[in-house]
């Protein structure tokens, strides 16, 4: 029921910056938390940032400093902010939320995903 869709990747140059949105629709009742993974190619998925439902912001450590994760509770739209960027982030970047829907199942929904490039 719930249905994430991302945008906002593309091509930068190193040390650029870029915002990723994440626009979700359907029931959802409550959300447990929203998080940004990424897939480089031939790596495993990580866990690049994540709010949780009563605003407490985690992030990898490789990110720190450099990416935001925010939420509009207005647009039910979660996004990642990121800020000097290197080619070490280029990869897939994938929204994924987790929660309730309006019949009080649980629900884990995930993105098509959006491309990022960094180049050197």
């Amino acid at each position: 029921q719930v249905h994430l869709v991302e945008s906002g990747g593309g091509l930068v140059q190193d040390g650029g910056s870029l915002q990723l949105s994440c626009s979700a629709s359907g029931s959802i009742h409550s959300i447990i938390s929203s998080n940004w993974y990424r897939q480089a190619p031939d790596k495993e998925r990580e866990l690049v940032a994540s709010i949780n439902r009563g605003g407490s912001k985690t992030y990898a450590v490789s990110v720190k400093g450099r990416f935001t994760i925010s939420r509009d509770n207005v647009d039910n739209a979660v996004y990642l902010q990121m800020n000097s960027l290197r080619p070490e982030d280029t990869g897939v970047y994938i929204c994924n939320s987790r929660g309730y829907d309006d019949s009080l199942k649980q629900y884990d929904a995930w993105g098509q995903g959006t491309q990022v490039t960094v180049s050197s």
